[in-house]
């Protein structure tokens, strides 16, 4: 083959290369703007479903506040402190509420959580005396539900609500046996005598077990002292009543740990006497929840679910 015809194959190899250098740049580029017109698309459309935010300054007639909390009382969740406090200071804030609606729905939670409401509700009823706070329950106010519900005025349940659970728990598990069975070892480094003391892979340290006993039974006081502050002489004192155990609507009524049988609507109507109810619930965005789902984190489940005190 000449000089002419290797020359003639370069550029021919060349060009095809530069071509090809060209489209794969172009197709880059067209799939770059396809992917944004569909992340457009998507965030458009999640948008349209996002109720737009009425101000509560347009509210001119007098009215029942109604504040949600609902699910399990953590930092992380909807009914997380921030959120029912922000909501329940907006309520009374408003000199056209009337009277103020907690409604409950909740298994429980975290001391702390629960103890920040219950604390910001007392807080609130000396400051706004002329406006009472009252918990309805819907399914459900146990452990911290509970805790935060003996903060109001006075607690309305269905005769068919679950109500009481006042006690503490702190979870977690051994294999010790199963990990001898499979000739595991456990070869975990700690600097500190009980930094490891819920490890589940080593033996129980009957000290560290006693010193969380007695750290859970400080817990279970509050608790115990949060609902005879709260309850007052209302309650009726049984050797079961802090015990964990948990009652129907009725049964709590006849304990003292609820007043009477009515829901949100009937307790605007006939307690407060402003039928007119206004949500001040702090709702999440749509977005905001999408992310929470996509971006849950299994170690901080399994942080929340074993290695914390809880109040359900």
């Amino acid at each position: 083959m000449t000089d002419q015809e290797h020359l003639w194959e370069r550029r021919v190899i060349t060009k095809l290369a530069q071509a090809s250098l060209k489209e794969q740049k172009r197709a880059r580029r067209w799939s770059i703007f396809f992917k944004f017109l569909v992340f457009a698309y998507i965030t458009f459309v999640l948008f349209m479903f996002v109720e737009p935010d009425i101000s509560k300054a347009k509210i001119t007639q007098k009215h029942t506040a109604l504040v949600e909390l609902q699910g399990v009382i953590a930092d992380d969740e909807t009914a997380s402190a921030d959120n029912i406090v922000s909501a329940l200071r907006s309520a009374f804030e408003d000199e056209k509420t009337e009277g103020v609606i907690l409604r409950i729905n909740s298994p429980g939670g975290t001391p702390v959580q629960a103890g920040y409401i219950y604390d910001e509700i007392l807080r609130l009823r000396e400051k706004y005396p002329e406006t009472p706070l009252y918990a309805v329950v819907s399914d459900m106010a146990a452990s911290g539900g509970y805790y935060v519900a003996s903060a109001a005025d006075e607690i309305y349940v269905s005769n068919s609500s679950i109500v009481g659970s006042i006690g503490v728990r702190m979870d977690s598990y051994g294999a010790v046996d199963a990990m001898e069975k499979l000739g595991i070892e456990s070869r975990t480094l700690t600097a500190g005598e009980y930094k490891a003391l819920l490890d589940p892979f080593t033996p129980v340290n009957e000290k560290a077990m006693k010193h969380l006993q007695a750290m859970i039974d400080d817990i279970h006081q509050q608790f115990i002292d949060a609902v005879k502050k709260g309850r007052g002489d209302r309650l009726k004192e049984f050797d079961g009543l802090f015990t964990g155990l948990i009652w129907t609507g009725q049964e709590a009524i006849k304990y003292g740990l609820a007043d009477n049988v009515g829901s949100a609507s009937h307790v605007a109507r006939e307690v407060i006497g402003a039928e007119d109810i206004v949500e001040y619930s702090v709702e999440e965005n749509v977005l905001d929840r999408l992310a929470d789902r996509l971006g849950a984190s299994t170690a901080k489940m399994l942080n929340k679910e074993y290695f914390s005190p809880k109040l359900y």
